[in-house]
């Protein structure tokens, strides 16, 4: 099967193409025709320093998936030969979907949303299990509550606004000038440009110095210092990114904050499709790009500031 593959971590230019074994599905496995992966930050990290992974070489990267079942293993028994699926594979020592196609557990499959493309389903399993993780299952964000999701132009932040909307949330959000449209229209109540605006002065105001109930740091470093300062006594923060911030402010307010790393599941997926299918979760999607141009597709991610997410084309 046609794949890009890497020998080495190293810079974008490390992908080649190669024609490699077409995987088979073990009892409990599905095999995927893949029509689109996705790029997400954690597939430049590993591409860049990723023997945390424990990948082989030569390694197939991407596990954001959108496709149809071409087999199936001996134990699975919720899906057939043709279903549409889409998912979000484990990482830890597993080949990826940047190729034909891809091999997983059908414990994380769910069927896709009808209502969606593949390039769209695609973009959801991991940043929209990362937003539904943080939003619902960390935070419980309930009816009423108030929500601070920083980044929210990206793959994440698009999702956490829409998923805390859904849930009864007021919804504050943070992103650069030319993206305050999309947060309306996201769902976010009030669209902060970071660049030009105090965020914690912003959110002081407009709860009359209460704070937050929720926040949710999608960036990381000195962002976790705004999200405790923003965020109001006994509230709750999620945050996604590593950071060596100081959170002794934390203690004094009696702040609950969640590091998360998001588990695969099918269950996650299966709320993210009601959602998605509701209309209540709209993929943003900035561009699709040829499979051959991985390398692109990772140089643009790690300029920063993508609206939504990249998505690959697997038939190009």
């Amino acid at each position: 099967m046609r794949a890009m593959v890497i020998d080495a971590f190293g810079g974008p230019d490390v992908f080649r193409e190669a024609d490699m074994s077409k995987p088979a599905p073990g009892p409990t496995q599905v095999l995927v025709k893949v029509h689109a992966a996705a790029i997400n930050p954690v597939d430049y990290k590993i591409r860049q320093a990723g023997a945390w992974a424990g990948l082989q070489f030569p390694a197939i990267l991407g596990w954001d998936v959108s496709g149809v079942i071409e087999e199936i293993g001996v134990a699975v028994r919720d899906f057939e030969v043709g279903d549409e699926v889409f998912y979000c594979a484990e990482i830890f020592g597993c080949q990826g979907a940047y190729a034909e196609y891809h091999v997983t557990e059908a414990s994380v499959v769910a069927h896709k949303p009808a209502n969606l493309t593949h390039f769209e389903a695609a973009s959801i399993p991991l940043a929209g299990g990362t937003a539904w993780e943080g939003v619902i299952v960390r935070a419980k964000l309930r009816v009423g509550e108030t929500a601070l999701i920083h980044a929210g132009a990206g793959g994440v932040g698009s999702a956490a606004i829409q998923i805390a909307k859904a849930a009864g949330a007021r919804v504050f959000a943070t992103s650069r000038a030319a993206n305050l449209d999309l947060l309306h229209e996201l769902g976010a109540d009030r669209a902060i440009d970071y660049r030009t605006e105090d965020v914690v002065a912003v959110v002081l105001a407009e709860t009359g110095g209460a704070g937050v109930d929720f926040t949710f740091d999608t960036v990381g470093g000195d962002t976790l210092t705004q999200s405790i300062e923003a965020t109001k006594p006994w509230g709750r923060i999620a945050a996604v990114v590593p950071s060596s911030a100081p959170i002794d402010a934390a203690f004094h307010k009696n702040l609950t904050i969640h590091f998360e790393f998001s588990p695969r599941n099918r269950a996650k997926m299966e709320a993210l499709r009601t959602l998605a299918e509701r209309g209540q979760l709209k993929p943003i999607i900035e561009t699709v790009l040829p499979l051959s141009h991985v390398a692109q597709a990772h140089e643009r991610l790690e300029m920063g500031c993508v609206r939504g997410k990249i998505v690959l084309d697997t038939s190009r």
